[in-house]
């Protein structure tokens, strides 16, 4: 009988989807978690659950259920202090329950970005009350932007452009958080000129980069990226400089989404993920090794020769505009016309409002045409009633 390891995925989003279809490549067991049935990466797992996964009986019952080798987080919404007492008894933890907890929420990788590691970043205020949430916006200044201290896909984020909008910005907040605990965090607004995903590996056989990733965000979410961005020797040293300290700090092996902003003056230190990013979705065609497929390599210590760009290459996702039960995602063979284009449907069982269902990749020779086509094609797409 064939004898592998097992990995449990903690949140089963199109994200972790792409993982397991790669652990499954190298033939290791895959068992995928979230809140809800039939996630995305439940499609493709070996076994699945539906758990509350921030209830820290839960997520324990089914890591000794299953006892894997490595416990991989897909998102931040999780029992991470569990997760610590789990790791503690000899249970691996990707990259470690302590990256996973210091990036559970932005005040602990905020204040270790800037506070131990000293390195640039916007200035910034944490608030618990609305009162205290006023005061620190008008002592950073507007415009500033507002953002819960935990959510995903840039939900609750906005940018609070004078004090008529703070109570505005407020409710869009609180509403956003996946844990409604009233405190956020208030940024400088940073004059960048671009805003970059820095892929960044640490493998057993050392710490490696891919080409930056650019990206458009939107309401706090990204709405097309590509790949290469432009970027000059000098800003993709600081970039790399920035990414390997905050990585090398969190430790571990796997993929990390290192978010940095580019000012005419220097690089800006935004956030990390340990773990593949949303805007990297371009890799599964603009490079030789997904980003999946990196992660997958290193959390299991395999060496990783080389990433290398095959061609550029751009990603633009497709939104739901409403909250739907039962749809379906028309216009396939017309978005699959588009030449050289790939689609990602991700089977999510509902629709939500912003909710990402799609994802057309596209690669040409240039950037701006590859953006071009995959734009051509994720508009070809429309999600109806069914």
């Amino acid at each position: 009988m064939y004898h592998t390891k097992k990995i449990v995925l903690l949140g089963s989003g199109e994200l972790g989807k792409e993982v397991l279809i790669e652990a499954q490549r190298l033939g290791i067991e895959t068992i995928a978690i979230d809140r809800y049935e039939d996630a995305p990466a439940m499609q493709v797992a070996h076994r699945s659950y539906v758990i509350d996964m921030l209830d820290p009986k839960e997520v324990r019952e089914v890591i000794e259920k299953e006892k894997p080798d490595l416990i991989v987080p897909e998102i931040e919404a999780i029992a991470t202090s569990e997760l610590i007492k789990l790791e503690d008894e000899g249970f691996q933890v990707i990259p470690n329950a302590r990256a996973a907890k210091l990036t559970m929420d932005r005040e602990g990788i905020r204040r270790l970005a800037a506070e131990k590691l000293m390195l640039p970043t916007a200035n910034y205020k944490f608030a618990d009350t609305y009162e205290e949430f006023v005061q620190g916006a008008k002592e950073i200044g507007f415009p500033c932007v507002i953002k819960p201290l935990m959510s995903s896909s840039g939900k609750g984020q906005s940018v609070c452009h004078s004090e008529q909008t703070i109570a505005e910005c407020w409710r869009i907040a609180m509403e956003g958080g996946r844990v409604q605990n009233g405190r956020v965090i208030i940024e400088e607004f940073i004059p960048f000129d671009s805003e970059i995903t820095l892929l960044t590996v640490r493998a057993v056989n050392g710490t490696m980069y891919c080409e930056p990733i650019g990206h458009v965000q939107k309401d706090g979410d990204y709405i097309e990226s590509w790949q290469p961005h432009f970027i000059t020797e000098q800003q993709l040293q600081e970039a790399k400089a920035i990414a390997k300290a905050i990585t090398d700090e969190l430790g571990g092996y796997g993929v990390f989404g290192v978010e940095l902003f580019l000012a005419k003056d220097k690089v800006y230190f935004s956030e990390v993920s340990p773990r593949p990013h949303d805007t990297g979705l371009v890799t599964l065609v603009s490079q030789n090794l997904s980003e999946f497929a990196l992660h997958v390599r290193a959390i299991l210590g395999f060496p990783i020769p080389e990433i290398t760009l095959l061609a550029p290459g751009a990603s633009c996702p497709l939104k739901a505009l409403k909250e739907m039960n039962d749809y379906t995602v028309e216009g396939v063979d017309q978005a699959l016309s588009v030449p050289n284009t790939q689609l990602r449907i991700f089977g999510k069982p509902v629709t939500k409002v912003g909710r990402r269902i799609a994802v057309a990749l596209s690669t040409s020779d240039t950037v701006d045409n590859a953006k071009e086509l995959a734009k051509q094609a994720s508009n070809c797409l429309k999600i109806e009633k069914r």
